[in-house]
């Protein structure tokens, strides 16, 4: 079995692996980081780390969230760096067995593509599991210094 820590990004469901997941919270006090890419929403200090806060919805050529709601973050790291993604809502826990994840379709639109790590499908929706990696490895160099 497989565990997900569910979360909604412009109306798509998605699944991290839960053994990438820190921790979620309210992401206060944001930093804006100058010259970063459009994607960095900006830094901020959690528990006395220096996180820097990815935009997913940037990171996915979304629009802005309208609905006035704050967003939440959720907290992943890579290389002993501490990353927050900002999501539109977290889900709850889903264990899904391993076999039941598919590769890509290939109408996956190709911005969930270059992210994705397969799909699980679910009751009426598609599960997109995010490849933190892959999420990750894609904040410019000059962001990642920031």
């Amino acid at each position: 079995m497989a565990e997900y820590v569910t979360a909604v990004i412009g109306g798509q469901l998605f699944g991290l692996p839960i053994s990438r997941v820190q921790d979620v919270f309210m992401p206060e006090r944001l930093t804006r980081v100058p010259l970063a890419a459009v994607e960095i929403a900006g830094v901020l200090n959690l528990r006395g780390r220096i996180v820097t806060v990815i935009d997913m919805r940037a990171r996915l050529g979304l629009p802005r969230a309208s609905d006035g709601k704050p967003p939440m973050a959720v907290g992943v790291d890579l290389r002993g760096e501490s990353y927050g993604l900002l999501i539109d809502q977290i889900g709850e826990v889903l264990r899904l067995p391993e076999d039941s994840r598919e590769d890509n379709p290939v109408n996956l639109d190709p911005r969930l593509a270059k992210l994705a790590g397969g799909v699980h499908r679910l009751d009426g929706q598609l599960m997109v599991v995010l490849d933190v990696d892959r999420v990750l490895e894609m904040v410019p160099k000059t962001a990642q210094a920031a």
